[in-house]
């Protein structure tokens, strides 16, 4: 399977602070990686490179074999790189509906403001994607509720469709699991990978839940002081000691070697 994303002996620095160093790996088109490593340890300097946020000291970046390295985020994301934040990034005056409208307006270039946006909001074209999306993730029956009122898991669920609004090859997920319930974490996340995997997105995915690593990856990076320190399958990344203990702190369920369920 040929790589989508590529990085190349990437490195950031600010000052005599390395952030992220030799970081050299291929993500191959529609795997599901997920991204693990205590706070501080270039899991986030690593995405922020890939989505323009930050460029690069050293190294390269290629996206569907083009050099995107140091590119501007929007351009980035036109390309079609996405992502999501920890914190769900919505518009809390609106509805779900137009929420997702105006996410796919923007994402199509309809307008270059949120008002403009709206305005064509209601095209034809736009609301019948946007109810399929709607329906894909499965909040349809929050469809004409604010976002200002809607519970944290589905609120999760409406900022990860909007990334998905302007059909990325490529999404970015931030701690997709966090500030939800235990009871609703797995569900959440089986709702999201269904919805990405019917439109054949690859998917990286920063996550300190373990089970959900377990669970949701076909393969494990290991971050610890900017660098990778394993890649491999879930069994493969968190069976090994230096991961357990300089990030998870125990040894977990999965067997070494061991492939995930959804590999």
């Amino acid at each position: 399977m040929s790589a989508i994303l590529s990085v190349s002996g990437l490195e950031k620095t600010f000052g005599s602070v390395v952030a992220a160093r030799d970081i050299s790996l291929d993500i191959p088109a529609q795997q599901t990686v997920g991204v693990i490593g205590a706070n501080g340890a270039g899991k986030t300097t690593f995405v922020n490179m890939i989505t323009g946020h930050l460029t690069p000291t050293k190294g390269s970046i290629h996206f569907e074999g083009k050099d995107i390295t140091g590119l501007p985020s929007r351009d980035i994301t036109q390309m079609g790189i996405s992502r999501s934040f920890q914190v769900a990034q919505v518009f809390p005056s609106l509805s779900v509906f137009d929420n997702m409208c105006a996410a796919t307006a923007i994402a199509r270039g309809d307008g270059r403001f949120i008002s403009a946006a709206l305005r064509s909001v209601h095209a034809p074209e736009i609301a019948a994607d946007v109810n399929v999306a709607i329906e894909l993730f499965q909040i349809a029956a929050y469809r004409d509720t604010l976002a200002s009122t809607l519970p944290q898991g589905i609120r999760k669920l409406l900022d990860i469709a909007m990334a998905v609004a302007g059909a990325p090859r490529v999404l970015l997920l931030d701690e997709p699991t966090s500030g939800i319930s235990i009871e609703e974490k797995f569900q959440l996340m089986d709702v999201v990978m269904s919805a990405l995997k019917a439109r054949n997105i690859t998917v990286l995915f920063v996550e300190h839940d373990m089970e959900i690593v377990e669970r949701f990856a076909d393969r494990v990076l290991a971050f610890y002081d900017g660098t990778v320190i394993a890649d491999g399958t879930p069994g493969e990344t968190l069976g090994q000691a230096r991961v357990q203990e300089l990030i998870t702190g125990a040894k977990l369920k999965l067997p070494h070697g061991e492939a995930s369920p959804h590999a």
